[in-house]
């Protein structure tokens, strides 16, 4: 757990200073986001040539923008990218053209049912240009001449990727993902963005037994090209998360993987199970975020997706309205906790051996039962976990099948496991510590 109680505020003012750069697949902005994670954790910077193969596709070209506008028949300057940078179709192709009302609107985006809100859209494999503005904005326009421009660049270049990597005792790798390409979008997301910097950090800290991966990359185009480039390195993954929508107050939901009944499925439900607050499971589906990526048919790696509310099932979503004061700060630390929990598990599950099988052992010689009973729900929870372990520890059960089985907490069953290896009561499995 992060020994933190400012963690929630510490991802606020990172994401608060990753919000106003504009981002994309490719381009300055996503190196100028790599270069505020590199103050945290130690990334490394990969790039990516332009027409460089990636599977079925082609890294595209860099975009960059430097200004956009619309100016008006009056002279005024009414959707201006520098107010707010989603106001520019993003990978816009670059425009200085007067045109008609008429012509104009045939490049216009804007939101009926949201009407103060600024959409967020995208033209990333076609060339085209267009403005994004609120539905007033767009009722408000008159008839005459408009001028707009777009002073962006498409040119040769390169996609930025950033990567992080903790070694520990296993070649055995763990896998953590977000997209960067996103611009001033807060939920979707800055917060996983924030969370797998912190998750970083507090894992840098610990001994651990698998390795860990970060992969901060565009959305698609950037998980494939990691893949296409690291397909030996793919092979050591055997768990994985992709981190996105952390942020909002909405309950958790989990995507599986394609695989379904992975290690990552069981322990992440069983984490939400477990913690007692209400969650969602959705089956794994071909669309989505990058876990599709990870789980196409020719790597199938173990990789969910863990969020608060998921991709297009918020208003607020690939809107102005996903900005900062839409995150719940304590919705978002809850966030990290549930993934510090999910890593939890994976580092301590095990199996152990009950040394004194025949029949209960008595707990209370060794000061482990409460003479009273336990007059406290969680004394209660951990004296079960005791009898549980000892019950189910023949070296068929791990922890986490134990927790399956009983309903209690990893984390409970975890200290009443490391209180009786104090004992002369149990033993970890054979196995587990080599011997076999």
């Amino acid at each position: 757990m992060v020994d933190d109680s400012n963690v929630g505020q510490k991802m606020y003012q990172l994401a608060d200073t990753l919000f106003p750069i504009c981002r994309s697949i490719t381009g300055d902005g996503v190196r100028e986001t790599l270069k505020v994670v590199e103050q945290h954790i130690p990334i490394t910077v990969h790039e990516v040539k332009t027409g460089t193969q990636v599977f079925d596709w082609t890294v595209p070209k860099e975009w960059n923008i430097n200004d956009a506008y619309i100016i008006d028949p009056q002279g005024n300057k009414i959707v201006d990218f520098k107010e707010n940078n989603l106001h520019v179709l993003n990978y816009s192709a670059p425009i200085h053209k007067k045109l008609s009302l008429e012509e104009l609107k045939q490049n216009l985006y804007s939101l009926p049912d949201h009407p103060e809100w600024i959409p967020y859209r995208t033209s990333y494999y076609q060339e085209k240009w267009g403005f994004c503005l609120t539905h007033n904005q767009l009722l408000a326009l008159e008839d005459g001449e408009y001028e707009v421009v777009i002073d962006s660049s498409l040119i040769d270049g390169h996609l930025s990727y950033g990567e992080y990597f903790i070694q520990g005792e296993s070649d055995e790798e763990v896998l953590f993902s977000c997209h960067i390409c996103h611009p001033s979008l807060c939920n979707d997301n800055l917060s996983g963005i924030a969370l797998m910097v912190y998750l970083a950090q507090a894992l840098s800290k610990q001994k651990l037994k698998y390795s860990y991966r970060f992969l901060f990359i565009p959305g698609t185009i950037g998980s494939i090209t990691w893949l296409s480039q690291n397909e030996k390195t793919a092979k050591r993954i055997k768990h994985g998360l992709v981190v996105v929508c952390v942020g909002d107050p909405g309950p958790f939901t989990y995507k599986r993987s394609r695989q379904s009944d992975a290690m990552i499925d069981r322990i992440t439900l069983n984490v939400l199970e477990t913690s007692g607050a209400p969650y969602e499971v959705i089956d794994f589906y071909p669309y989505g975020y990058d876990e599709r990526q990870f789980c196409s048919p020719g790597f199938n790696l173990a990789v969910g997706s863990l969020s608060r509310t998921t991709h297009g099932c918020y208003p607020e979503y690939h809107t102005s309205a996903d900005n900062m004061s839409f995150i719940d700060i304590d919705s978002w630390a809850e966030s990290l906790q549930t993934y510090l929990s999910i890593v939890n598990v994976l580092e301590y599950d095990k199996k152990f051996i009950n040394v004194k099988p025949m029949c209960e052992p008595q707990l209370g010689k060794r000061g482990l039962y409460d003479a009273t009973g336990g007059t406290h729900a969680n004394d209660k929870n951990f004296q079960m976990a005791l009898l549980w372990i000892l019950n189910l520890s023949d070296g068929s059960n791990s922890l986490l099948d134990i927790s399956e089985r009983s309903s209690i907490p990893f984390s409970t069953l975890k200290m009443a496991a490391e209180a009786l290896l104090k004992t002369d009561l149990l033993e970890v499995f054979a196995i587990e510590q080599g011997k076999a």
